[in-house]
């Protein structure tokens, strides 16, 4: 077993390129272009496990020649780079592929299922518009398992999607196309969906970031269902910073579930993390990676503790096992069953199926999901987020296809109960597993779940555990990643999402002070040093623990050193709901001419305390002390 990489949070970029630069040459479609059969290479494992040879000529289009069951359709590749060079916005310059389930202008929705689609889509689904006016420019839509009903990416017509480091692997599924392109350099970023992990394990099997929001915090309009109840659009990107710079663009919007004015900013500074008591179903030596990744949370600083992880893996049973699979005949059913020989056997099985379920049945299992979904709410009571492997596995397409139900059902083990129980979720890469001859080295993921709307906290602890894996061979290159915002991307949607309020504290909330965790409790976000105009002075007043009173003079006044902190709107209306006396919170001027929520205090209490102002700030007066 082996955990190498380096973590995301200071990881130099490897692959190079600039997220406005292509190479001059003709697009081809994946499926029928004209690429010289030269340039394809062969399609087995090298020593790299990329296969291929060296890549000569435009790398994007040698590596689509090589891999062409990743893109149904593919942009000409002049009209890709005429849109990176115009485009503007936070996503400007990074190349986009869409699942074929979703929407895009122009291009049949096929979903796998070429007899499905009825033409080309007249407009983009709403993600997809959103992430283009962002900037982002779409190159082409992917492959899928047919009708996202598949966690391994081979049950498609246009063929199965193979690992872009191991290609006698699968890719995952459904989203495979996707992931491939985006860990194959095809793609910057790319939109998936989730229901059962659609989303998560092609991500993990491809070394990716995939960002699971929270049920309806994207807009499902235009994309193909598969469990309506359940569907989420995801993104995939190769680190955290692009993943949240999209999410924070393709969230929000007409239709879209709209979020708690409490929800919180970020992680507690020692969050509460719950593991799997067993680890059911895992290969050798992935087990051992999810314990070292959960040795990393806790040198972070996480406290880490287990749960009974039975009651979370019966309702993700009931998925695909028990009633509950009639949504995806409600969804599609009556289009399989009117077309069988257009359908893939083994989906058109599970749909057809699902359409013989009684009304009883479903009744019953959706009041026992109800039961397990209390159960388990109720072990993760007192913890922040939930780590849980994201596979335990990563079978070869030989091993799928010997046996296509029982290895697709193993492979989502620790994802099929995530969204019917509503919860976030955030797959990051943590290492890898050398499997030994015949095998090789295996990605390894894991996912960070959490209570719907505290997106913000899986994605803070997701960073603890998350390394930067090395690139497939075979990467075409690609954009370098952005920084993370200033904003985690629940608080940077542009209409909608919560609204951050900028807090100033000068005193015993400072990072590293007693009161520190009061703002860490509300789910506040450190983000600034910062000083205030010189019209300040500060006082030492008689308090348990001392704290300072910050007052407004004006004239002959000073700047006074502290700190601006993000905190949500509804969790500043708690805080101050429980501010004892004789604190205050007014508005306080910055020196950069900014105003800031800020403590005060009470002129009584600042007259009867000590003067300060001299020191410039608490932290040099409890220095001087």
């Amino acid at each position: 077993m082996s955990t190498t990489g380096t973590p995301r949070g200071n990881a130099p970029d490897s692959r190079g390129g600039n997220a406005r630069e292509g190479l001059a040459g003709n697009g081809r479609d994946a499926l029928g272009g004209d690429t010289p059969e030269a340039l394809h290479g062969g399609a087995g494992e090298g020593p790299s496990g990329g296969g291929g040879g060296p890549l000569r000529g435009n790398a994007r289009e040698v590596v689509r020649g090589r891999r062409p069951e990743v893109f149904i359709a593919h942009r000409d590749e002049a009209d890709v780079l005429a849109d990176l060079a115009a485009a503007a916005g936070p996503l400007a310059g990074l190349r986009l592929a869409v699942k074929n389930n979703v929407d895009v202008a122009g291009f049949p929705t096929t979903a796998a299922c070429p007899a499905f689609a009825s033409g080309p889509a007249a407009a983009d689904a709403q993600a997809v518009a959103r992430l283009r006016g962002a900037g982002a420019t779409v190159v082409g839509v992917t492959n899928l398992d047919q009708f996202a009903t598949g966690l391994v990416g081979q049950r498609s017509p246009y063929g199965g999607v193979r690992d872009a480091r191991r290609p006698s692997f699968v890719s995952g599924g459904s989203s495979s196309g996707s992931a491939v392109a985006v860990a194959l350099g095809l793609a910057d970023l790319a939109i998936g969906t989730d229901t059962a992990g659609s989303g998560r394990v092609p991500a993990a099997f491809q070394g990716l970031v995939g960002i699971k929001p929270t049920l309806g915090t994207v807009s499902v309009s235009g994309v193909v269902p598969a469990c309506r109840s359940y569907d989420a659009v995801t993104i995939m990107a190769r680190d955290l910073g692009t993943a949240g710079a999209a999410m924070a663009a393709m969230a929000g919007g007409p239709g879209t579930r709209p979020w708690p004015a409490d929800a919180p900013l970020a992680a507690p500074a020692a969050a509460r993390v719950a593991v799997p008591d067993e680890l059911p179903a895992m290969d050798p030596g992935w087990a051992d990676a999810f314990d070292a990744t959960v040795e990393r949370l806790r040198e972070a600083g996480a406290v880490v503790e287990p749960v009974r992880i039975e009651p979370f893996l019966a309702a993700a049973r009931l998925l695909y096992d028990g009633a509950l699979v009639a949504e995806r005949h409600a969804a599609v059913g009556a289009f399989v069953d009117a077309h069988p020989g257009d359908v893939d056997p083994t989906v058109g099985a599970i749909i057809s199926r699902a359409g013989k379920v009684s009304a009883s049945s479903l009744v019953r299992d959706v009041a026992r999901l109800e039961l397990l979904r209390q159960e388990c709410l109720g072990l993760l009571g007192g913890f922040d987020a939930l780590l849980v492997p994201t596979a335990p596995c990563h079978p070869t397409v030989a091993e799928v296809a010997a046996e296509p139900v029982a290895v697709n059902s193993r492979v989502g083990t620790y994802t099929n109960f995530c969204n019917l129980f509503d919860l976030c979720a955030v797959a990051v890469p943590a290492g890898t597993v050398d499997e030994g001859p015949g095998r090789g080295i295996a990605q390894f993921g894991v996912t960070v779940l959490a209570r719907p709307f505290h997106d913000a906290v899986a994605l803070d602890l997701a960073r603890l555990v998350a390394v930067q894996p090395e690139p497939p061979a075979e990467s075409a290159g690609g954009a370098p990643p952005l920084p993370d915002g200033p904003l985690p991307w629940p608080a940077a949607i542009a209409d909608g999402g919560v609204r951050a309020v900028e807090l100033f504290v000068a005193g015993a909330h400072l990072a590293g002070q007693p009161l520190e965790y009061e703002l860490r409790d509300l789910g506040a976000r450190w983000d600034r040093p910062a000083r205030t105009s010189a019209a300040y002075a500060l006082h030492a007043l008689g308090t348990v623990p001392a704290k300072p009173g910050l007052v407004r003079v004006g004239a002959g006044g000073a700047a006074v050193e502290g700190e601006v902190w993000l905190v949500s709107e509804g969790a500043l209306g708690r805080f101050l709901a429980n501010l004892p006396a004789p604190m205050t919170l007014g508005r306080v001027e910055l020196s950069d001419g900014r105003w800031a929520v800020g403590f005060g205090c009470t002129q009584e209490a600042a007259s009867a305390g000590e003067d300060i102002t001299k020191y410039g700030g608490w932290r040099a007066w409890l220095s001087s002390r």
